[in-house]
This record gives C-alpha cells, structure tokens and sequence, in this order.
C-alpha cells in the first residue's frame, strides 16, 4: 500500500513566490538558466542549478557547485526567502494548461516503496545521472524539487481535492510560459489522517515524471537508515517529496523524432521501404497530426505522410508491442535507418510535443535534419500496464506537461 505522510514545508513568502520558483533542474541547461536567473538573486537556479553563479564555463559536478547548492539554500533561509512552516501538513498543487487543471497532493513518499517495487518505474536511469542528484540532496539535506507521480483515481482523495481547492489558495500565479500554478496548504488534521488514511488503501504509485530524481531521494535516505546506528524507521530521511496526481488528470503529449540522414537512401527509396509496412498517404505542404493509434506522421523533402502500421506489425496484447514508439523504433529507425540505440545514436534527436509539429518542420527545412516523424501519444493506461508488467518503456517515449514548478514547497530530511 502506498505510505504518506505530511511534512514541515519549507517555502518562500507569498510575496516572494514568483522571484523564487523555477523550472525543474532538468529541462534547461546551465546558460538558459543563468539567463532565467540574471537580475535575480532569489531565483531558486541557484540552488538547483548553482553552477550560475560561477564562470561559464565551470564544471556543473565540481564539488565547490554542490557547496554553493548548500550554502545557498542556507542563505534563502536565513534571508527569509525561504520558511518552514511550523507543522506538518499536506498540500494540494494544481496546474492549469489550454484551459485544462490537474491537482496533485505534496505528500512526503515512503522510500521502503520505492525500494520495494510499490512506486513503480516505466524508465532505465543512468547512474551518472542519479549520483548527481544524490550529490545535490545530501549536501542539502532535502528535496529541493518533488518528483512527478501518478496514482489510481481515488473518491475519496477527489472530494478532498474539491473540498480544498474551494478555499483561498497559499499562491495562484501564472509563469512566463503561460501556465498557472496554484497551492493550498491543508491545516485541518481531520482531512490530514483521512489523506493518509486513503492513500494506504492505493496498492501502487507510479513515476510519471522524474525516475532520476525518485531513484536519487530514495537511494539517500537508505543510505542514511544504513549509517544511523539509532536508526528507529519514522525519521524524516525515510520519505522523500513527491507530487502526486490521479491518473485521469494527467495527459501525456507527443514525443517526436527528427534524423539527420536517409542511411544512404533517395526519399523515394525510404517511401518504398516504409510501404511494406505501413499504408501510406502524401497529404501535401500542410501539416498532418497523427490521428490515432499506429498512425503516424513523417515530414519528409516538404511534404507531410500519413503513416499506417499494417496489421501485424504490432502487438496490441503486449505492453511493450503495442508502442507505436515500439513500431517506429524497429520498423523505421532500425530496419530501414540503421539506428539501433536511440540512447547513444548521434543521427537522431528527440522534440517534445510541446514544441508543436512546426518545429519538426523548421529543422527539417533549416537542413538540419532530412526527415521528421511525428507519434500518437501514449496514454496513463498503456504507461500503468507497462509499469505493472515489469516492463521498461523504450527511452524517449513520454512527455508530461506541464512541468511541476520547483520552489513551491521544500522537504527537509530531519
């Protein structure tokens, strides 16, 4: 059963919420956010991404970074931009895109299942990847940032979202990229147990967004209850920061493929291979979004192509089969290309939807790339059955938006 508990959040004044909070570390690179952050000292870059405040071109793993992670988020502390509330409480994070709202509950997450295999993973991590993140909580000692959850609908848990939401909210904000952002603090210990209470009853979580993170909270506080002689079970360490969402409100957007090379083939060589195995049709210069499932959509010398898996070129009783990532990946990018790791092959990049298909059209014409090929999303039920199976989705396959906003709430580990 999923185990939570309310936590002392630490988190900036409502004045202060905008100058502090952030995207998450990982979706920009160091010169974007020193140029999010330029003018501002509050901006949370400088805890998440502290290599900012040194020369350009400084190692973002040196260690005298992660110090200045610490000393930093000791500062924004000691400066009050940063407060810890004075008990412990859950809260209710909502995100407003396109008109459209998912609330999730902060909730501090159980490491013992993460380690045991009750929050659930879809995604390989990269120890390098995980080890820095590791680096950055212990030389903090908290979760700067929450990981991304997704959790079975739940009555219950849905009132109390209701219940909540129609009280003034802690912050209510919109980014500069448009989307809102919004947090209510939940005081009432009557619908605190009754959070716990429910959530007990949920047989599993599952990453939606933030595998290295979630690898990197747990690894640490196990490693914590390993070094602590008096360790007892109920310490802080033993729980790290998740924000997570019923699976209905959550939507996962495209995430496309563009490659530099035809492999050595003419455009009309490539169609002719692609027809053994799929339908296709030229739809012109106007651009195609696949419709449905196993339909697919390649930009191609200008001009855009419905693309149709034929029957029998994918598994619609495995969870793995069933991918149209599955089916672009091994009849595309390895049968016809020659790519074969999408992790390491220098000939292929990756779009996320949320850049729209115009983007893909502007690196193909640009001459960057020769060819683009967009995907039908996966949805939250063909993420949980791959999740449940033990299996591992094929890299670069999901993209949640919009992204948490990190800042909104800090878990300290004692």
């Amino acid at each position: 059963m999923a185990k939570v508990k309310p936590f002392r959040g630490i988190r900036p004044p409502k004045h202060l919420v905008e100058d502090i909070v952030s995207r998450p570390y990982d979706v920009l690179n160091s010169e974007e956010a020193r140029k999010e952050a330029e003018g501002n000292e509050k901006s949370l870059y400088r805890i998440i991404k502290p290599e900012i405040d040194f020369e350009a071109d400084t190692d973002e793993h040196d260690p005298k970074v992660y110090e200045r992670a610490a000393e930093n988020f000791k500062m924004f502390q000691e400066k009050g931009w940063l407060i810890e509330d004075d008990k412990e409480h859950y809260y209710i994070y909502s995100q407003t895109m396109d008109g459209r709202t998912q609330y999730g509950f902060v909730v501090a997450a159980w490491v013992n299942d993460y380690m045991e295999g009750r929050i659930k993973k879809h995604e390989l991590t990269r120890r390098d990847k995980e080890e820095d993140r590791m680096k950055h909580v212990r030389v903090n000692n908290a979760n700067i940032e929450p990981v991304f959850f997704a959790f079975p609908d739940n009555e219950e848990l849905e009132k109390i979202i209701k219940e909540v939401t129609s009280q003034e909210p802690e912050y209510d904000f919109v980014a500069p990229d448009g989307f809102g952002h919004t947090l209510w603090k939940i005081a009432d210990q009557k619908l605190i147990d009754k959070i716990t209470e429910e959530f007990d009853k949920i047989p599993n979580m599952y990453i939606a967004d933030g595998h290295h993170r979630s690898a990197a909270a747990a690894l640490v506080g196990a490693e914590k209850a390993r070094n602590n002689p008096g360790h007892k079970g109920h310490e802080e360490y033993n729980y790290f920061m998740a924000v997570a969402f019923p699976a209905s409100h959550l939507n996962i957007i495209d995430y496309n493929r563009v490659v530099k090379d035809l492999n050595g083939l003419t455009p009309q060589e490539f169609l002719e291979k692609l027809s053994e195995n799929f339908e296709i049709e030229d739809k012109g210069v106007n651009i195609y979004k696949p419709s449905r499932l196993h339909n697919f959509s390649l930009y191609l010398d200008g001009r855009w192509y419905s693309l149709t898996a034929k029957e029998g070129t994918y598994n619609d009783s495995d969870p793995i089969g069933v991918l149209d990532v599955t089916v672009s990946s091994d009849l595309i990018l390895r049968d016809i290309l020659g790519i074969k790791d999408l992790r390491s092959d220098k000939r292929i990049d990756f779009v996320g939807g949320i850049r729209g298909l115009e983007e893909l059209k502007r690196r193909v014409d640009s001459g960057e790339m020769k060819m683009a090929l967009a995907l039908y999303p996966v949805s939250m039920e063909q993420l949980i059955n791959i999740a449940d199976s033990g299996n591992i989705m094929p890299p670069k396959t999901t993209w949640f938006e919009p992204k948490l906003r990190s800042g909104l709430v800090i878990h300290k580990l004692d």
